[in-house]
């Protein structure tokens, strides 16, 4: 006893930790959200590619940026080892690429079968065509993304209202 109050150590006879007390948390399982860390070559050519863009990926990505098109959000230059590409919208698994002349068919097969075996959609533009197109081609990328979900209509006046009315 310290002080008048009785002083209780855990035994082997209660029960169980917790996860929080095991130092594991508690809640939804935080593994997915751990990303493995990129070779450091990989991110320097990311973002060497992002400075050096092409007036087409600058055109493109005007568009794109901070949810413009339709609030969906797009990533430039992301890493996807061992491939850079071009934009990638996560919520939709879609990856855009923009190809110009120094485009090789063969590689870009190969790298569009790779991207497909891990579940993306590809999408692919010529650089002349998002230039003279801009707008048939944000319309085929919005088509891809999919439709977003409505946003719920507003209750009508007095319904789900916290105060009480009165009798």
């Amino acid at each position: 006893m310290r002080g008048g109050h009785e002083v209780r150590t855990r035994s082997a006879r209660d029960e169980p930790l917790s996860q929080r007390e095991r130092g594991r948390g508690e809640g939804r399982d935080l593994t997915e959200h751990l990303r493995v860390p990129l070779p450091t070559v990989t991110r320097h050519r990311a973002r060497e590619h992002r400075v050096c863009s092409t007036d087409a990926e600058r055109t493109l990505w005007f568009h794109l940026r901070a949810g413009r098109l339709n609030g969906v959000r797009f990533r430039r230059q992301h890493p996807i080892p061992p491939y850079i590409v071009e934009l990638y919208c996560e919520a939709a698994k879609l990856v855009i690429e923009l190809d110009g002349s120094q485009h090789n068919p063969e590689a870009d097969a190969a790298r569009t079968r790779f991207l497909k075996n891990q579940g993306l959609t590809l999408l692919r533009f010529w650089d002349n065509d998002l230039l003279q197109q801009t707008e048939s081609v944000l319309e085929a990328i919005l088509s891809a993304v999919g439709p977003r979900p409505l946003t719920p209509a507003p209750l009508p006046k007095g319904e789900g209202s916290t105060q009480k009315s009165p009798p």
